[in-house]
């Protein structure tokens, strides 16, 4: 191996650590202030569109940031979906309750109530989380870029509350060609009768 070679072999090497380095400090900052017992940030009332659980449209409303203290989710919430929802954790694939469910409904969020997906938009990805080709509404979900894993992708949270659901994907199936990957744990499935 040339001296050219190995000095950018060891430049590269030490670069891609640096990142790793920063990234891991950089989340490991933000949790170490997030996880006091502090409210959240208030970024102001969101519109968002209300759905009755037969999935009829009930109008749009605008309401203030759903905000809770860390306390307060930890209370309300499983660990596991305090985890997913709060802390933008991942369940593993084929877990959740909801990968496999079929039955007409609406999916809302766990933290909050907001109705983000209609059984009608569900479809078996064969990943193992649920996913949709579409929300029940654009304005019910918000989408934040996020590099965590040190690749570039579109994440998934609930206007109201800022929950983490998922991420979004371009590898799904028309009309839109979109994947919403969600975790099971950020949902609550509100079956429709018949």
């Amino acid at each position: 191996m040339n001296e050219i070679t190995r000095r950018g072999l060891v430049f590269g090497a030490a670069t891609a650590a640096a990142c790793g380095l920063l990234v891991g400090v950089e989340r490991i900052s933000i949790w170490a202030f997030a996880d006091g017992d502090a409210v959240e940030d208030d970024r102001g009332p969101v519109k968002i569109v209300k759905f009755s659980d037969l999935g009829e449209k009930l109008g749009i409303d605008t309401l203030p940031k759903v905000r809770k203290r860390k306390s307060e989710w930890k209370k309300q919430l499983t660990p596991l979906q305090y985890d997913v929802t709060r802390r933008a954790s991942t369940e593993f694939p084929f877990s959740g309750a909801l990968y496999d469910q079929h039955a007409p409904g609406l999916y809302r969020c766990i933290d909050c109530d907001n109705a983000l997906f209609d059984s009608k938009a569900k479809f078996d990805s064969s990943t193992g989380w649920p996913s949709f080709w579409e929300p029940i509404a654009a304005e019910n979900v918000r989408e934040k870029k996020d590099f965590s894993l040190g690749v570039l992708r579109t994440e998934v949270q609930c206007t109201l509350c800022d929950a983490h659901l998922g991420h979004v994907f371009t590898d799904g199936p028309a009309p839109t060609g979109l994947r919403y990957c969600m975790n099971s744990a950020a949902l609550l499935f509100v079956p429709r009768k018949s």
